[in-house]
């Protein structure tokens, strides 16, 4: 390459770093992107879809903040400027805003909900009144006078947003600096003046969330399966997780169906939640109260099935999917009934689940059973001898057990899905006798500040993991009685019960770990060093996600599981992570599940003493049948939700003119383009003339 070439090469890389460089620059200087972003997104079952999207290219609207409902007229038919992006105060995202914006969506680009910092004093509940009413038991084959709530009305607060339609992207922001720079930016260039029309340039916000899933499961399942490419592209996946489960005594998991003079207790709680953003379903009440306090009471019942093992197997079971039609619960009795798992339904003596808990008035616990199985008397006689250990597990502690009236149905619950496939005697434990006593079911709302989580001020991080709020000892207490119940109606002796008693410092540390950081000292030890990156800062997101991958709610349960009923054994990393207690091990691996967690480091150490932990916890699919085996995506019997994929989820702010000055700079720019194609042309044809210089003659010589 000659010397010409080279000083070439390096001005062309130098104008391309440049203009790279120019363009970064340029775009900080038009857009503010938005840090926190948490949209709705689309969900879809066997007859429709659900949630939000935008178009493709993102959806731009003019910044409107909405001061109250009268002030929707702006957007909807007098604002001179559409299509407008809605900002949105806690306070006014309601369903009658919210259905009017849906209606008068021609001018609506999109709406951002600014997330209050503390909880509104109005109810919330953007879930159905009657939650899962269509796959629970009560239909018209299993008393049609219990169906679809029409003895209870579960969820009066419910206003059904969550399971509304929108053509247009409806975003979270956090009430922080992003949402201080969008107000200022509307007072700046948008707040009409006087009713008078605002003048350009005006702030205007794009917001990205397209989908690509549409019309309903069948639909999208059946893309998925279009193989035209190498790499096809898929278009949405089931929901669905893995569901957690232990034993008291060991079970063999490898040699699935009945097991002969095995009788289980089933111990239930669901670990799901959701909300009307996909990313934000902190559950405190509606699920978390009642897993914490099952893990709790297992953890409360190791020393003594230990030391006196009762004659039935207590069975820890801890559902995911349950919000969506109880997609674990559902799964498990399918596998049941097909011989799929570890025991079959002719194992099940009973079921005892614990539901929403946290809330209780007047210091009072409700027992909730099923009013049509209980006419068979012997499922009757079951239920009573469950109601009785129950009572007398109370004994003694701050709160009463009460029934409601006999002819009420089962509230929403995953023993709906054991009764659909026989009778089996049950009780669920809530914090309400008829209507949920949560205002904030499945919503944001539904948080640590709800349950009356607090701490003393000037705490820090560790030292309000070990500070035992009032709510965890509320929870401990509950904790205790299920424990003691579960006990004896695994037939335990009654000289044990005073030696069950649950930990209140385990109790508050999950709740912390749960609904305020789940990245603390505590969960840390609990888990291998491989997971770490799941924990975070803040409260987990129990949204159950698609059926790709175990959630951060599964692994952490999973493994605090494993720590309280398991047992430290002296192994090496490698024995423990291959499934076997030495090199001849054969068969642990069908009675117990090894995990090594990274424990702890010692003082004035940072390396930490990993351990060996041997228990019976085991995972098994919390994936609907209709998807897997059966692939019926129209059934009516199981859960059919799946959530479509996206590519680009963000946001952005920017300052946008005037129409007729757009059109202006339009003009400009194709003006200048043909004069310099004209110039180009010129100088092109002349360029003889215009480039022409004196040459010397090839003979001359010097």
């Amino acid at each position: 390459m000659d010397l010409l070439s080279i000083k070439w090469t390096i001005n062309l890389l130098f104008c391309c770093l440049f203009v790279g460089v120019g363009c970064n620059s340029v775009d900080k200087k038009i857009y503010v992107h938005l840090n926190y972003t948490v949209p709705c997104v689309r969900l879809l079952n066997a007859s429709h879809q659900i949630g939000c999207q935008s178009s493709l290219s993102g959806d731009v609207g003019v910044l409107h903040v909405l001061e109250s409902e009268e002030n929707l007229d702006w957007v909807l038919r007098t604002g001179p400027n559409p299509p407008y992006t809605v900002i949105l105060e806690s306070s006014l995202f309601t369903r009658s805003i919210m259905m009017k914006l849906k209606n008068g969506s021609s001018r609506v680009a999109g709406v951002a909900v600014v997330a209050p910092n503390t909880n509104p004093a109005e109810n919330f509940s953007p879930h159905t009144t009657c939650p899962n009413e269509n796959t629970g038991v009560y239909t018209e084959n299993y008393d049609p006078a219990l169906a679809h709530c029409n003895v209870t009305v579960w969820n009066p607060q419910g206003n059904g947003l969550s399971y509304e339609e929108f053509d247009f992207p409806i975003f979270s922001l956090k009430d922080d600096n992003d949402t201080q720079v969008i107000r200022q930016c509307y007072l700046d260039h948008n707040r009409p003046v006087n009713g008078s029309a605002p003048q350009y340039p005006l702030c205007a916000m794009q917001l990205y969330s397209h989908m690509s899933a549409v019309t309903d499961t069948a639909t999208c399942m059946r893309r998925n399966d279009i193989n035209f490419s190498i790499s096809p592209e898929m278009v949405c996946d089931p929901l669905g997780d893995y569901n957690v489960w232990a034993s008291t005594k060991p079970i063999n998991n490898t040699a699935k169906g009945h097991k002969m003079w095995e009788s289980v207790v089933i111990a239930a709680a669901r670990l799901d939640s959701r909300s009307f953003f996909f990313d934000i379903a902190p559950g405190a009440d509606s699920g978390v109260s009642g897993f914490v306090t099952l893990l709790a009471a297992a953890h409360a019942l190791r020393n003594a099935t230990q030391e006196a093992q009762p004659n039935r197997t207590i069975l820890y079971t801890f559902f995911q999917g349950e919000t969506f039609d109880y997609i674990g619960s559902s799964r498990m009795v399918y596998d049941m009934e097909n011989k799929n798992f570890a025991v079959d339904l002719d194992n099940v003596h009973s079921v005892l689940e614990i539901g929403q808990v946290g809330l209780r008035t007047d210091s009072k616990l409700w027992l909730h059973s099923d009013p049509v199985s209980r006419r068979n008397s012997s499922v009757n006689d079951e239920v009573r001898k469950l109601i009785d250990n129950l009572h007398s597990a109370a004994t003694g502690l701050n709160f009463t057990l009460q029934e409601p009236n006999v002819s009420q149905p089962l509230p929403p619950s995953s023993f709906q899905r054991f009764l659909r496939a026989r009778p089996i005697p049950g009780i669920v434990i809530e914090d309400h006798q008829s209507s949920f006593s949560n205002r904030f079911y499945e919503s944001m709302y539904d948080n640590a500040e709800y349950l009356n989580i607090s701490y003393p001020p000037n705490l820090t991080p560790e030292e309000q993991l070990e500070f035992v709020t009032d709510t965890a000892k509320a929870l401990t207490e509950v904790a205790t009685m299920v424990a003691r119940a579960l006990y004896k109606q695994a037939g335990g002796v009654d000289t044990q019960l005073s030696n069950i008693n649950a930990d209140p410092k385990i109790v508050t540390q999950m709740l912390y770990g749960f609904l305020v950081r789940s990245n603390n000292a505590w969960f840390q030890q609990m888990i291998p060093s491989d997971l770490m990156s799941h924990l975070k800062d803040n409260p987990t997101n129990f949204y159950v996600g698609v059926a790709q991958q175990s959630s951060e709610p599964t692994l952490l349960v999973q493994h605090l599981l494993a720590n309280f009923t398991g047992s430290t054994i002296n192994i090496t990393q490698e024995n423990c992570q291959s499934q076997r207690e030495d090199e001849n091990d054969k068969e642990s691996k069908h009675l117990y599940y090894y995990m090594w967690v990274q424990g702890a480091a010692p003082p004035n150490s940072t390396k930490r003493e990993g351990f060996c932990v041997r228990s019976t916890v085991r995972l098994s699919k919390a994936l609907s049948p209709a998807f897997d085996p059966l692939r019926e995506f129209t059934s009516k019997d199981y859960s059919t939700w799946t959530e479509s994929r996206w590519k680009t989820i963000k946001g952005r702010i920017f300052l946008v003119a005037s129409h007729e000055l757009e059109m202006l700079t339009l003009g400009v720019g194709v003006g200048v383009l043909l004069t310099s194609l004209l110039l180009t042309y010129f100088m092109s044809s002349k360029a003889d003339i215009l480039f022409s210089s004196g040459r010397e003659p090839t003979n001359a010589t010097y």
